[in-house]
């Protein structure tokens, strides 16, 4: 007669098969099995793939678990992070007189653009001028602010904004030019 071994010494850690004559181990779901074919370890998932998640595996007891980095969500397929538009949201700190930009996991809070003499502020973001004043004889007629924001790992070279002359001012002429912000000469134009 068999001995069902499982019911009367149980020797498995987890899940104990009888089969005739003998026994089999068997492990829960994230788990192996030892080569002592008794005791189950835990699988470590996040060793098996870089690309379980989008940012950060964590491996627990018999399965694993996804993280995003502070200012993501994680989606509903718990494996991707989704940037929060705290701007959008409204969960932001900026004063009435700052404009909130998002960027990837946090926002910035932008000061209003404040013209320099001898230029008059027209809009909120554009400075004009004034063709009589003899301060502005050799300077460009108006300054625009534009703010845009550039996502990291895009590959290069790539254009990245176009601005284009009009025909609108007879015997006006345009000089484009990066004014500041290129020490690192990572920006060109063409």
């Amino acid at each position: 007669i068999d001995v069902n071994e499982c019911t009367s010494e149980n020797p498995c850690t987890q899940t104990c098969v009888n089969t005739y004559g003998s026994f089999l181990c068997r492990c829960e779901p994230g788990y192996e099995l030892e080569a002592d074919g008794v005791n189950c370890s835990d699988m470590d998932e996040c060793s098996f793939s870089e690309f379980l998640c989008q940012h950060e595996c964590v491996n627990g007891p018999g399965s694993y678990y996804c993280t995003c980095p502070s200012g993501y969500n994680l989606l509903d397929d718990s494996r991707s992070c989704q940037d929060i538009n705290e701007c959008e949201i409204r969960n932001f700190t900026c004063t009435p007189q700052q404009t909130c930009f998002n960027i990837p996991g946090e926002y910035k809070c932008l000061d209003p653009v404040r013209c320099e003499d001898p230029y008059l502020q027209i809009s909120e973001n554009r400075c004009m001028c004034p063709a009589e004043n003899p301060g502005c004889r050799d300077q460009p007629f108006t300054i625009l602010y534009r703010v845009m924001d550039m996502v990291s790992g895009r590959s290069v070279p790539s254009d990245i904004f176009q601005m284009q002359a009009t025909t609108r001012y007879p015997g006006a002429y345009y000089i484009f030019q990066i004014k500041s912000g290129n020490e690192g000469r990572e920006f060109y134009m063409r």
